[in-house]
């Protein structure tokens, strides 16, 4: 069967193909954005309006007054502070030893080597509620219940973070680091001033990956902590939701709001690197 082209030589069936698989995209987008812009709109209205019939989609009027409300009514700020530094010292300590674990299975040869990584990542398959007893026994037993080395350093063993930067690593060749062997530089130099610098953009993706899922963390927090000047944000909104969202949902989806905002647009701002990195990363796999 013959193909029609269009006026610009492609066929029409594949114009067609791509005008459809655009169109699905844009729908599973706005399906998407929909939660969070019911949450943005909905933490402008008082609390009579959500009970209203039929369902009011825009506030009116306008309340702003919830935002202030909500961040004055908890330690918000205390809570901002307890979350950033927490993700800050994740991602510079994930990024750190994950480096080094990842430059290792990916460029030192030792005996079962294979099938140490492979039982590495099989961890990633079991769950967090299940480690969850034993982990909190061993903190336990070193008095950081209660404490924020709690949610800190079980962080510096992250199988995704070795697998990913390991699938850079490999894709740098494997000549720059044997002219810098031929140079006189030892296994640390090279992994310092040759592995490193080549794999940058993986270390910025995998930064903000961590960052993100850092702040974002409840379960650990929720398990660990028990004093509130000592709650990150997602803890502090789930109180919040629990003393007041039975009464208004307006002020609790302003405090969800407050929480979500800033990582939406860290998010926003590091998109496009993380897509990037992530297309990187299977370059060097074999």
């Amino acid at each position: 069967m013959a193909v029609i082209p269009g006026p610009s030589g492609v066929p029409v069936s594949r114009r067609l193909g791509k005008i459809a698989l655009h169109v699905a995209l844009i729908a599973g987008g706005l399906a998407m954005l929909f939660p969070f812009a019911w949450m943005l709109l909905t933490s402008f209205k008082g609390a009579h309006q959500m009970l209203n019939a039929p369902l009011d989609w825009l506030p009116n009027p306008w309340r702003a007054q919830n935002y202030p409300d909500a961040f004055g009514a908890l330690p918000f700020a205390q809570a901002y502070w307890n979350s950033f530094y927490i993700a800050v010292l994740n991602v510079l300590l994930t990024l750190s030893t994950s480096a080094m674990a990842a430059y290792a299975f990916a460029r030192i040869r030792f005996r079962g080597s294979g099938l140490l990584f492979g039982l590495f990542l099989a961890t990633q398959m079991v769950p967090q509620q299940v480690t969850v007893v034993p982990l909190y026994l061993m903190l336990a037993e070193l008095g950081w219940i209660d404490s924020h080395l709690a949610l800190i350093v079980p962080g510096f063993v992250n199988p995704f973070a070795v697998f990913l930067l390991r699938q850079f690593i490999r894709a740098v060749p494997i000549e720059l680091e044997e002219a810098a062997r031929l140079d006189g530089a030892n296994r640390w130099t090279i992994f310092w001033r040759v592995v490193l610098p080549n794999v940058r953009p993986g270390l910025g993706a995998l930064g903000i990956i961590v960052f993100l899922a850092s702040w974002n963390s409840f379960f650990f927090p929720l398990i660990f902590l028990n004093s509130p000047e000592l709650a990150t944000v997602p803890l502090l909104v789930s109180q919040f939701a629990d003393q007041r969202g039975a009464t208004d949902y307006g002020l609790t989806l302003a405090a969800s709001a407050i929480s979500v905002i800033p990582m939406m647009i860290a998010f926003l701002i590091g998109q496009r690197r993380i897509l990037n990195s992530m297309a990187m990363s299977g370059l060097g796999g074999r």
